[in-house]
């Protein structure tokens, strides 16, 4: 395995930012790591980087426990951080340069012109850092994190703050990558990590909530039906509590709703007659298979 993470706990204070979660990621996949805004993925991405210490559990990356031999898990490790540091006024050659140093690589002039190639970077590659776009400054911390021929990327949130041309583009980088190195990444754009991911896992909370191929998600026979219903009436969802065929109910707006359910004739039909006998009026009814962003939903919707 490339990245194990065994039982990993990480406290501030009294919270639990990373609460026992394990995981494994095989040479070669493109992982997602999923979850909502203060799940814990950047603190469990700065552990496995060792950037930050657990509280107790291990990561090892590489068959290199990373606490235990923090320089050499790192020769292994690329890792590009939410907030991607960047001197801006260095040329991307000269930057890339002094990242090799840091990194003691052995010819550097070729591998330079080899990541400046691989990310898209040629065009750019004699400007400034400060001069370029948000997407080319996250070129360079790619050619960065990949100086040094690392076996792992760790990727946080590397198409934040991008249009959609360069998200595009970014994905593509990141899918070439994945070909030859084994790829950690997270984002808050399911569209994209359902395009480019062998496997997602999401924790909530601090805990692992989902560890599975994209399509077992997309398709638990307990969790794999959706309604979308609109009504009238503004709601509450004590309401849905009722409908026995539903697991799970989600708010879209103030008026529409999202019922997970096993069966989505059940539901409708539970659906039907709780209308009836509520005096409701349904505006709009519509059923389907759930997207990665439905499942997303459903697992970690903390109102439920």
């Amino acid at each position: 395995m490339s990245i194990e993470v065994t039982r990993l706990t990480k406290l501030y204070g009294e919270q639990k930012a990373v609460d026992d979660i394990s995981f494994k990621v095989g040479k070669g996949e493109i992982v997602g790591f999923l979850g909502p805004n203060g799940a814990g993925k950047s603190t469990t991405m700065k552990i496995i980087t060792g950037y930050l210490q657990p509280d107790s559990g291990t990561a090892i990356v590489c068959g290199i426990d990373v606490q235990q031999q923090p320089l050499e898990s790192k020769k292994k490790i690329g890792y590009l951080p939410e907030a991607n540091p960047l001197y801006f006024d260095m040329y991307v050659r000269e930057y890339l340069d002094f990242v090799a140093d840091v990194h003691g690589v052995g010819d550097k002039k070729k591998k330079i012109e080899e990541v400046i190639e691989t990310v898209g970077l040629s065009l750019e590659s004699k400007k400034r850092i400060g001069q370029l776009s948000k997407g080319y400054k996250q070129r360079v911390g790619l050619a960065a994190a990949l100086i040094h021929d690392p076996e792992v990327l760790i990727l946080d949130e590397p198409t934040t703050g991008l249009d959609p041309n360069q998200i595009m583009e970014i994905r593509e980088v990141i899918k070439k990558l994945g070909q030859h190195k084994t790829v950690l990444f997270s984002s808050h754009i399911l569209q994209e990590v359902e395009a480019i991911c062998d496997r997602v896992v999401i924790i909530n909370r601090g805990k692992l909530v989902a560890d599975d191929a994209v399509d077992v998600l997309l398709h638990q026979p307990a969790n794999n039906e959706v309604l979308k219903v609109s009504f009238r009436e503004v709601l509450e969802p004590v309401l849905f509590e009722k409908l026995s065929s539903v697991s799970a109910v989600n708010k879209i707006s103030t008026y529409e709703w999202e019922l997970i359910c096993a069966n989505a004739q059940d539901a409708q039909r539970q659906l039907m007659e709780l209308a009836l006998q509520q005096k409701l009026n349904i505006v709009s009814l519509q059923a389907g298979s759930q997207s990665l962003e439905e499942v997303f939903r459903s697992l970690t919707n903390n109102n439920k």
